[in-house]
């Protein structure tokens, strides 16, 4: 029986459709927010007092989501079952002086955001995303999701030593956009645009934050459609699966006695180091966390007794093994797509999974009936981390690393197995049950 058989395919349908909404960190968790309400979640202000009231609730910052649900009667200190994740993927982001070009070119500035590979952003048909701040301070999403932009790669005839060599790009010279024809460059062009599309009145932005994304929708691939192929699984494709994994605990029948408090917080920025106020380095999980434990409550060592018992499970995408390149990978681990959820582990703590670690999330598993594998880095080769060791140390909590294997991680188009996005979701739904 093949992988394209053997689930049902409703998750990696929500999921492609989760994707397609969500452009920028700024959509993804409204559009989180939105799946958590209609599970009964309600929004809360960080600038509200907060009660003890159980629940869900969730609270919104720029980017990044911290939601939690609280069983009836929690004692102050019930521990925490965290599914950690980020919102933000590598692309190309819009400059404060956005307005450019030459040679009749009319172009947008812009910066390159995280670590991508360039190459896949060329001779792509580009749309436009993110949010615009407005004079009163408040802020409007704007999505452009129809071919914008586009970077245009040098033809063969003008560089030869492509085929020699290989493509070599500058990040500051070669991956400017154009976006229209003309010597007429004004100041605000950009600007004037996305407020025309928004509904917004002339001139009242004040401030933006504004990213490139492809416009090609995620699609099924394959013969037998094994496999799926679409933008930013690094990794909304965690967010989506913990948001419905808290949905699914929340709204169970035995939620109301559920012996931990399960949470779901995505961050912003993990992919230029997490270091901001919606970053996983900030404060604000941890801010959330104490908030929740005093609301209820109660006190200090409360929060020393709830933080000693929670675990947290940072969920972010990882390398299967790439069938060209297999000498690149660890010769004994070889992670493969389709063969459930991966376990991160780095010896030098780039990942925070240990052996205690490693118990708790094969309990989980085996309580969903998911398969998991491991995987390591090649020792020749350096590690990529995630927000996981940063979340273990700043807040004394005991971490695991874990995700999804796929192919071409950080490219404008990434792919996976169809059913390993399900199968994560179940067993974080397993992990959050406790």
């Amino acid at each position: 029986m093949s992988t394209s058989q053997r689930f049902d395919r409703g998750h990696t349908d929500d999921l492609m459709s989760f994707l397609a909404a969500s452009p920028s960190p700024y959509h993804a968790v409204a559009n989180a927010a939105e799946r958590l309400e209609k599970a009964g979640f309600r929004q809360v202000a960080e600038t509200d007092a907060w009660d003890g009231t159980s629940g869900g609730k969730y609270v919104l910052r720029g980017g990044a989501i911290v939601a939690w649900y609280v069983p009836e009667g929690a004692a102050p200190h019930t521990p925490f079952r965290i599914v950690g994740a980020h919102t933000d993927s590598p692309n190309l982001r819009v400059k404060p002086l956005p307005d450019t070009g030459a040679h009749g070119w009319r172009q947008i500035a812009v910066e390159i955001y995280g670590g991508p590979l360039m190459n896949s952003w060329l001779d792509r048909d580009l749309g436009l995303a993110g949010r615009l701040t407005l004079r009163d301070g408040s802020t409007r999403l704007v999505n452009v999701d129809r071919p914008l932009l586009r970077v245009p790669q040098l033809a063969i005839h003008l560089d030869r030593t492509v085929s020699t060599e290989g493509l070599k790009l500058d990040k500051q010279r070669h991956l400017q956009p154009v976006w229209g024809l003309g010597d007429d460059v004004r100041d605000g062009d950009l600007i004037s645009f996305l407020e025309q599309e928004a509904g917004l009145p002339a001139g009242g932005t004040a401030g933006w934050d504004l990213m490139t994304h492809s416009v090609e929708p995620p699609a099924y691939l394959g013969r037998d459609r094994e496999l799926v192929a679409g933008p930013r699984m690094d990794n909304l494709l965690s967010v989506h699966a913990a948001t419905a994994a808290l949905a699914a605990v929340a709204t169970a029948d035995g939620a109301a006695s559920l012996p931990y408090i399960p949470v779901l917080a995505a961050f912003d920025h993990e992919e230029n180091g997490s270091q901001s106020d919606t970053g996983a380095d900030g404060p604000l999980l941890g801010t959330v966390l104490e908030r929740s434990v005093f609301a209820r409550g109660g006190s200090f060592e409360d929060r020393a007794r709830a933080f000693a018992g929670t675990v947290c499970v940072s969920s972010d995408t990882g390398h299967a093994v790439h069938p060209n390149y297999a000498e690149r990978h660890d010769p004994t681990h070889h992670p493969r797509a389709g063969g459930g959820p991966i376990l991160k582990v780095n010896v030098n703590n780039r990942y925070a999974t240990d052996g205690s670690g490693r118990a708790v999330w094969a309990a989980a598993c085996e309580k969903a009936g998911v398969p998991f594998q491991s995987f390591v880095s090649n020792n020749s080769m350096p590690c990529g981390t995630t927000i996981g060791p940063i979340t273990a140390a700043r807040h004394g909590i005991r971490t695991v690393d874990i995700g999804v294997a796929i192919l071409s991680m950080h490219s404008a188009r990434e792919l996976c197995s169809a059913d390993d996005p399900f199968l994560l979701a179940r067993a974080l739904t397993a992990f959050l049950e406790g």
